[in-house]
């Protein structure tokens, strides 16, 4: 069973990483595949991201899932085959039990950070929770999010920053919140691509700024992040969920190359 041990102080920093949603198996085969032979060339840490379902949508009739039992062996099947922990999203108290089955980590919504039952249900399967931040809290205010996993008997715990609500339908990153919620003892992510949406558009379809997905990862690796998460496609524009944000597979490597220099010139 991996712990939060295994991803802190390391020399690199840690990457979570894959599609927004579990589309079906080959497409999450041949991701994981992809990343997994970057992540082992340039030794970081890494750990498969996908959700299993999307309970988040704008509208009623925007892509959820395949199934929840469906993506969810196929989230077992990614780490049985490439021998890499997983992460998926949990939405409500009865799935964390369900969920734990199958992957390493369990992600709490940004949205859902407050949510005290679903923290606690997440704590007591016994592995990673990583929570989000609201982008309606401030840096400090996690603090309160993670004392409830820690007080529910699990220190096993990452935060992951994901930009501030700015306006009705932007998001900006105060980096600033990576140091200070590192005071708290436990990893902190910076979610790349999530911080680039531009939420609430009128079509209900999010939107995103790509072409800035570089700046962000660069600026979250100088200030010392821990890890980053970031979605990836083959092809964004075709992705079922968050296309809009999401870095394009074949971009990968040498975004972390660049990255990895400047993470060995801070050190």
């Amino acid at each position: 069973m991996i712990t939060v041990n295994d991803f802190k102080n390391k020399e690199n920093f840690f990457l979570m990483a894959g599609p927004c949603v579990i589309e079906g198996e080959d497409m999450a085969l041949r991701i994981a595949e992809k990343i997994v032979g970057i992540t082992e060339r340039l030794n970081i840490p890494y750990i498969f991201k996908g959700s299993y379902r999307k309970a988040n949508r704008s509208r009623l009739d925007s892509f959820t899932g395949i199934g929840d039992e469906k993506a969810l062996k196929i989230l077992r099947k990614v780490s049985e085959t490439f021998h890499v922990p997983t992460v998926t999203d949990i939405h409500e108290t009865q799935e964390a039990a369900m969920a734990a089955e199958y992957v390493y980590v369990l992600q709490i919504p940004a949205f859902l950070c407050r949510q005290t039952d679903l923290l606690v249900a997440a704590a007591q399967t016994g592995k990673i929770v990583n929570i989000k931040k609201g982008q309606f809290l401030s840096p400090d205010a996690m603090q309160f999010a993670v004392q409830k996993v820690a007080d529910a008997g699990n220190n096993n715990i990452m935060i992951t920053e994901r930009g501030t609500t700015f306006g009705y339908t932007d998001l900006v990153v105060d980096y600033r919140g990576i140091p200070q919620m590192q005071e708290f003892g436990y990893p902190v992510i910076m979610d790349v691509t999530h911080s680039l949406q531009q939420p609430n558009q009128t079509l209900g379809v999010t939107g995103g700024l790509p072409a800035l997905i570089e700046t962000i990862a660069k600026a979250a690796i100088a200030v010392g992040t821990d890890g980053l998460f970031i979605e990836t496609h083959p092809e964004p524009s075709k992705a079922k969920s968050d296309g809009a944000n999401m870095l394009q597979l074949d971009l990968l490597e040498d975004l972390l190359t660049r990255l990895i220099r400047i993470r060995e010139a801070i050190r």
